[in-house]
């Protein structure tokens, strides 16, 4: 059998052990050794415990977990919540005030924990009974905090970049600072089209007379100590990180720790009990991105060795079409995985075989990881697998998915003009790592 043919067999094999509900690292897992043990044999079998382990030996790796206590720390927190009550506090005369107040509270707490289903609980709790009291729209409501909490894997520092970046063999430094400039451009796209939409709901419903909320200067300021702390740790982590001053390993480990601290002293949540909920929620995590690491391994292990890798390289570099045909080829294709594939498991099975054919075509890896990532946030708001569509559900049970699918929508949109300004102006993520790591 032609290794393209075995390919397509693999494809949809894959697709159909994860359509069943199967864990991903399973599933991956699976699939591999079954191909491998039918088209090589059994003998192969000598080399998977090789191989699966092989995939957790980079040391970068450690720094997933830490970010991830990182995050989890912060989103055991109350800082969530006062990093949507500072913004609303400061913004509430802004047209459309409390819904740029979400983004801007999904963008930082995005910053602040790297995870876009923590983001959108953590905001949404608290934001969306607050727009809807205020007489927004379910859609709106909705809508804003889904696709808010998708920053959550753009905005450094981010697990996905990570996962990039160890399975393509990127710099992580660089990949955290290309990711700055464009999640800022997401943010701002958002913004715009929210206080449009709010303005034309104001015009069309007159709800400007229950829109604002008066707050005194004190009321403004008193609440900027709790969470300014927060703010200088991932500031603090990125600097070390791109001014050469430690790894991410040891960045990652420095900010896991002084968000416990930070956590412990600002909230008091000091109590063995919590401390322990926070570090067993991290490893849980952990172990779920590590082993589906550790499983695409042994995937990529299996397509290189039945020569698929290669030969899907050699069939999309030999196409005789424009380089922008085939990254719009590209972009299709990773908009269909994101719909039935969590972002970390679709850049660990393609990564690999996209990164030659990207730079094949003349495209920059830390550009690409831009690209792919902002595609992974569009597959988090669409079904069947937009976890960020389940997790909106579970906070507002009375919103129907068919109404966050209405509201998130419009966001999607704001991605996708995102993906094409980033073609058309690619220095947008590419102009600030290049800045800094080539002094």
């Amino acid at each position: 059998m032609e290794p393209l043919q075995i390919g397509i067999l693999l494809v949809t094999a894959t697709l159909l052990v994860f359509s069943i509900g199967i864990p991903v690292a399973f599933g991956l897992g699976v699939i591999a050794l079954v191909f491998l043990f039918i088209f090589e044999g059994i003998g192969m079998s000598r080399v998977v415990a090789d191989t699966f382990f092989a995939g957790l030996e980079e040391f970068t790796i450690v720094s997933i977990p830490m970010f991830i206590v990182m995050g989890i720390a912060v989103a055991s927190s109350p800082a969530g919540k006062d990093l949507y009550s500072a913004l609303d506090r400061w913004l509430n005369r802004v047209p459309g005030g409390l819904v740029v107040s979400n983004l801007g509270a999904c963008a930082l707490f995005a910053a602040l924990s790297g995870s876009s289903p923590a983001t959108c609980a953590a905001i949404g709790k608290m934001g969306i009974p607050e727009m809807r009291a205020r007489g927004y729209p379910k859609e709106i409501s909705a809508g804003t905090i889904a696709a808010g909490g998708t920053l959550g894997i753009l905005i450094p520092p981010s697990i996905t970049m990570i996962v990039y970046g160890i399975s393509t063999e990127t710099s992580i430094g660089q990949l955290f600072m290309a990711g700055i400039f464009p999640g800022l451009m997401l943010t701002g796209l958002f913004i715009v089209w929210a206080i449009f939409k709010t303005w034309m709901t104001n015009k069309d419903k007159n709800l400007s007379t229950v829109e604002f909320k008066n707050f005194t200067w004190k009321e403004r300021f008193e609440i900027l100590p709790r969470i300014a702390p927060f703010l200088l740790v991932v500031a603090g982590v990125l600097y070390v990180l791109y001014g050469g001053i430690a790894t991410p390993s040891e960045a990652s480990g420095v900010g896991a720790f002084f968000c416990l601290v930070l956590v412990a002293v600002i909230y008091k949540i000091y109590n063995p009990v919590k401390i322990w909920k926070i570090i067993k929620e991290s490893m849980k995590e952990s172990t779920m991105i590590l082993m589906i690491i550790a499983a695409s391994y042994l995937f990529s292990f299996t397509l290189s060795n039945l020569y698929i890798t290669q030969s899907v390289a050699e069939l999309m570099t030999s196409l005789e079409v424009n380089r922008w045909v085939l990254m719009f080829m590209i972009n299709i294709f990773l908009l269909v995985a994101g719909f039935f594939l969590p972002p970390v498991a679709i850049i660990v099975m393609t990564a690999p075989i996209l990164l030659p054919i990207i730079e094949a075509a003349g495209f920059d890896p830390v550009w690409f990881a831009v690209i792919l990532t902002i595609n992974m946030e569009i597959g988090l708001i669409t079904p069947p697998v937009g976890l960020n569509l389940y997790v909106i559900k579970g906070i507002s049970p009375d919103i129907t998915l068919p109404e966050i699918l209405r509201g998130s929508f419009p966001f999607m949109l704001c991605m996708v003009l995102g993906i094409v300004i980033l073609c058309i102006f690619p220095e947008i993520a590419t102009w600030l790592p290049q800045y800094l790591f080539s002094k």
